[in-house]
């Protein structure tokens, strides 16, 4: 297991903090969009379902970078890496508040998919170089809170920008607040010298060689597929029930509260109880799911529902990537390149297949569809039982 450099706990806990501040400003511009998905297609002239690929394109891009980039650049100081790759995303979304047409910001987008899978796979297990190993789980709760962050501040935030001031005015903001981010962590990360040097060959390894590792993916893809095909598109969902698109904003900053609560829920629970915890995700993700396609919704009532959806995944990233960690101790970075890529993979594939039901079905299909997948998840944390190995158990 890596080892941290030999600095103050303060100056590891402010470097815990630029990392976190690095993957609030990935996953606000990955996730942007959903809250900004009618006003996009309405002037760029595409639908709704079209509009999703701005969702579509960064995760299967950043599925297929998270791996790459972690190999390619195997032998070089992890904080370089890291803020080059952070730059990218900001330059990235400053494009795209100044794009003339949708295949700019789907250019654009590509752009952010590099950062994103490249930063997290190796930010996922940066923690264990930070901070000593006793507060390794907090620390890594803390990092992932960014992804929470960026629900109850990021996306809402963006959202209301965007209905006031215009999405273009919400894409310069993400952009500065990448580069922000950059600064950050150039001033407050230690040097990282690499001290794994992985290749290709490594990652079927992994996979192949590791039952935790396999359900852990098996688990990610079921329910980060499920619900990125649904919450994709809560936006005209909600507005088809007639909320008014004023309040979606507000919608969002629920769940995003709602998130960070799960994040720190699931943060103090994992250490004792990961497998209960990653189970019990898929069923409040379920029940969330169900309620919002049955529930003829009000705000109040939206509000409600989206509460216990934003508890569901705010436990997530955290649970999910310390299931990983805890299977692969020794392999950390080529096993959160799996997990990175599988997870942006399941956003893509979510968003995609959310499209064609939404253009071709039923908004709320994606609901129920997103439902089955969550509770197919199940099945697999109940497989890995006796096969996970997992330190808690």
């Amino acid at each position: 297991m890596s080892t941290t450099i030999g600095r103050s706990p303060v100056k590891g806990w402010l470097a815990v903090l630029a990392v976190t501040l690095g993957i609030f400003s990935l996953m606000t511009s990955e996730l942007l969009p959903v809250g900004l998905l009618t006003p996009v297609g309405s002037a760029m002239d595409v639908s709704e379902g079209t509009a999703g690929l701005m969702v579509t394109v960064p995760g299967v891009v950043a599925a297929a970078s998270a791996p790459l980039v972690t190999v390619a650049t195997g032998r070089i100081d992890r904080r370089i890496v890291l803020t080059l790759l952070i730059g990218l995303v900001g330059a990235a979304n400053l494009a795209s508040a100044f794009a003339t047409g949708f295949a700019i910001v789907l250019a654009a987008r590509f752009l952010i998919g590099i950062g994103v899978g490249g930063f997290w796979s190796i930010a996922g297990g940066i923690a264990l170089r930070l901070v000593p190993e006793k507060h390794v789980p907090r620390a890594t709760a803390v990092i992932f809170g960014g992804v929470e962050t960026a629900s109850v501040l990021g996306v809402p935030t963006g959202t209301i920008i965007g209905d006031h001031s215009g999405w273009r005015t919400a894409f310069a903001a993400v952009g500065i607040l990448g580069l922000t981010a950059l600064a950050c962590m150039l001033f407050l990360i230690p040097k990282l010298p690499a001290e794994q040097t992985i290749t290709f060959a490594d990652l079927p390894k992994v996979l192949k060689g590791n039952a935790g590792v396999r359900a852990g993916i098996a688990i990610t893809f079921l329910v980060i597929t499920g619900h990125f095909l649904a919450y994709t598109f809560v936006r005209p969902i909600l507005q088809d029930d007639g909320i008014d698109g004023n309040m979606i904003g507000a919608l969002l900053l629920t769940f995003g509260v709602a998130g960070i609560c799960g994040n720190f829920i699931a943060g103090a629970l994992i250490a004792k109880r990961l497998r209960q915890t990653v189970a019990g995700t898929s069923v409040v993700l379920t029940g969330a799911m169900v309620l919002l396609a049955l529930v003829d919704t009000d705000a109040v009532t939206a509000g409600a529902i989206l509460i216990l959806w934003g508890l569901g995944y705010g436990a997530v990233p955290v649970s999910f990537q310390t299931w990983i960690l805890d299977a692969a101790p020794d392999t950390t970075e080529a096993a959160s390149s799996l997990y990175v890529s599988t997870f942006n993979l399941s956003i893509a594939l979510g968003a995609l297949f959310g499209g064609l039901a939404v253009d071709g079905i039923a908004t709320t299909s994606v609901l129920w569809i997103g439902a089955v997948l969550a509770t197919l998840a199940l099945l697999v944390v109940g497989g890995a039982r006796r096969t996970t190995p997992l330190s808690a158990e």
